[in-house]
C-alpha cells in the first residue's frame, strides 16, 4: 500500500508550535511513536486510551521524560485548568469544552483527524457494513463549529483527499487486522469470495486506488 503526495505535512505544520511552547500534551499518543521523534519540550505529557498501547508508549516516552497517562474517560480529563500552552493531537477523539479548559490563554490546539468518507471505497467493495464510527455530519465544519462554540478562534480549517493504492490484496487483509473499526468483525473467511474477486481485479489492473480523507484545524484560545 503506499500513499499520494498529501498536500499538507502535520509534522512540519506542528513543528514551529513545539519549538515556541513549554509545556505539551500529545493526546492519543498510542505507542508513542510519533511523539518520540519530535523536539517536545521538558514538561511534556502524553494521554492514550487504548490500554495494549500503554505499557508501549511508556517504555518508549518515560525514558525520555514523557509522563503516559491512561485516559479512563475522554470527557473528563485529569488535568488542571489552563495547564498547557500546546495541545497537539493526531487521529484521537477529544472533546472541544475539555480541550479548552485545559488549554491556556492565547494558546494553541492542532488536530488532524481521519475524516468521514476515509478509505470508504474499502467498505463498499467488499459489500460491508459503514465503519463502526462512521457519522456522515462528521466533517471539518462541524468540528471547527465545535471548538468555536468553546470559545476557540479557528486559525486554520482544511481538508483533503488523496490515494492510498493497493498493490496486493494481503496488504489491504494486514490493514483491515490492523484497524478493526473500518470493518466491524471483518474475517478472511466470511469476505472470501469478494477478497478473491478483489484479488484478480488488482492481478488484472496492477493495483486498486482507495480515496482517504483528513481535516486539519488549528484552533487558539
Amino acid at each position: 500500500m503506499v500513499e499520494s503526495v498529501k498536500e499538507w505535512s502535520y509534522h512540519s505544520i506542528i513543528i514551529p508550535y513545539i519549538l515556541q511552547s513549554n509545556s505539551l500534551l500529545d493526546m492519543g499518543t498510542g505507542g508513542g511513536e510519533f511523539l518520540s521523534i519530535l523536539p517536545f519540550p521538558t514538561k511534556t505529557i502524553a494521554t492514550e486510551y487504548y490500554a495494549p498501547n500503554i505499557p508501549i508508549a511508556k517504555k518508549r516516552l518515560e525514558p525520555k521524560g514523557v509522563s503516559v497517562i491512561p485516559i479512563e474517560d475522554e470527557n473528563n480529563l485529569p488535568f488542571a485548568d489552563e495547564q498547557f500552552d500546546l495541545i497537539i493531537n493526531r487521529h484521537e477523539y477529544f472533546n472541544p469544552a475539555e480541550v479548552a479548559r485545559i488549554l491556556q490563554p492565547q494558546s494553541y490546539f492542532i488536530t488532524q483527524q481521519v475524516g468521514n468518507e476515509n478509505d470508504i471505497a474499502i467498505n463498499h467493495k467488499l459489500g460491508a457494513p459503514n465503519p463502526e464510527d462512521y457519522d456522515p455530519n462528521w466533517t471539518v465544519d462541524h468540528l471547527a463549529k465545535q471548538l468555536s462554540e468553546n470559545g476557540m478562534i479557528i486559525k486554520t480549517k482544511r481538508s483533503l483527499t488523496y490515494t492510498t493504492r493497493i498493490f496486493d490484496i494481503g496488504a489491504l487483509v494486514y490493514h483491515l487486522k490492523a484497524i478493526p473499526w473500518q470493518i466491524p468483525n471483518f474475517s478472511v473467511d466470511f469476505y472470501k469470495d469478494k477478497l478473491f474477486e478483489l484479488h484478480q481485479e488488482i492481478q488484472t489492473k496492477g493495483y486498486f486506488d482507495i480515496e482517504s480523507q483528513r481535516y486539519l484545524i488549528i484552533g487558539q484560545k
